[in-house]
């Protein structure tokens, strides 16, 4: 049994993406508001969070492998999307691990470490099972998690305008551990980044699994770029990430006239296949995707593309995958994340036959990649 720890030292790592690096920040603020240290290194820590990411294999893959890294006496809790994805069955594979808080459940987390410390300090002369706690039942954060005023970065900072997705995409895990698609409020966001600004704080990244679907209120995302271009005292933002779907001209024309706005669209194509973006459930074409492409290489000049391409989905051909390279070529983006597919549990595409081999995938995801850096290369930009 691990002994108490006697400061209320907390280290927090991150998987995953900009959302979860909010999160974290999130956390560090609840837990600053009540006499938290953040530390910098886990060795100085008496208590670990874990960010953890669902959306591919190896994010959880890096997971499991580093929870045993952690000293016996350090109390450990699991947050985010693998938290709200495995639950309580976290402490059968890791017994180690004494919370679990699924990503609507994040503002308990300091009553959960308060409470497990004083756990910790009636059993510590006795060897009574300490009970292990998990909250995994929030639909929608309260707004106040937002309001902390605590940014990692002093130049930069995420503002989350929407949580959660409603396409149900196939292979995408996100809807069944950040629910449905919930939108902020436009005063209360516009209220955090002002914050942010009286912070000093001059660039941020409004944030969403589908930014371009905000609607609250009369708002919708078009209205609420164009109030944030407004705000005194912010000098650039940009924003993660857009759904080819809801994408349109008058986005388009609102990146080349918007002062302050980065002219850059993060637009995920996922493939370049017809078939493919059907059993997807992505509802668009190629036709449309390309069609999109063309729209905002005429209207932002020099506008920044970029997107994210998955190989190797189930049932993917080798004429599904030359599909995909030729969209590549066709699109000329600036920059491209390129995935190699892996099941993921609850979703559709994880039910079908995973039949594209691992050597396989390994190859059209090396063909994508050195294809994208070569493009990368000719526009120059600074790919690694």
């Amino acid at each position: 049994m691990r002994k108490m720890a006697k400061n209320k030292r907390v280290y927090i790592r991150t998987f995953g993406c900009q959302m979860n690096n909010r999160d974290s920040e999130v956390i560090c603020g609840l837990l600053k508001e009540v006499g938290y240290k953040i530390v910098d290194q886990s060795v100085e820590a008496n208590i670990v969070i874990i960010n953890t990411c669902s959306v591919r294999q190896h994010a959880e893959d890096r997971v499991w492998s580093s929870i045993g890294t952690f000293k016996e006496n350090q109390i450990i809790g699991i947050v985010g999307c693998m938290a709200q994805n495995y639950r309580e069955k976290i402490f059968e594979r890791a017994p180690d691990v004494d919370f679990v808080v699924g990503p609507a459940d994040i503002q308990h987390i300091p009553r959960i470490i308060k409470d497990i410390l004083n756990s910790k300090s009636k059993a510590k002369n006795s060897k009574l099972l300490l009970r292990k706690i998990w909250e995994t039942d929030g639909v929608n954060r309260p707004e106040g998690v937002y309001h902390t005023g605590f940014y990692e970065k002093k130049d930069h900072a995420y503002i989350v305008i929407s949580e959660g997705c409603s396409n149900y995409c196939s292979y995408c895990v996100v809807p069944f551990v950040r629910g449905q698609l919930h939108n902020r409020l436009p005063l209360d966001i516009i209220k955090e980044i002002n914050i942010a600004v009286d912070h000093g704080i001059k660039n941020i990244t409004l944030l969403g699994q589908n930014v371009n679907a905000y609607k609250a209120k009369d708002f919708n995302f078009i209205k609420l770029i164009k109030l944030i271009d407004s705000i005194k005292g912010l000098k650039e933002f940009s924003f993660l990430t857009s759904h080819p779907k809801d994408t349109s001209k008058d986005l388009f024309n609102s990146i080349n006239e918007l002062k302050k706005l980065k002219k850059w669209l993060h637009l995920p194509i996922q493939s370049g296949s017809d078939r493919i973006l059907k059993l997807m459930n992505r509802g668009y074409s190629v036709k449309t995707y390309l069609d999109l492409v063309k729209d905002f290489r005429k209207i932002v000049k020099g506008g920044l593309l970029t997107t994210d391409i998955i190989v190797g989905f189930p049932g993917e051909t080798e004429k599904d995958f030359i599909e995909t390279k030729d969209l590549v070529e066709k699109a000329q983006f600036n920059a491209a994340y390129i995935f190699k597919y892996s099941p993921r549990i609850n979703t559709l595409a994880a039910k079908m036959n995973d039949n594209v081999s691992k050597e396989e995938k390994e190859r059209r995801h090396g063909i994508i990649l050195e294809l994208q850096r070569k493009i990368s290369k000719s526009k120059g930009e600074n790919i690694k």
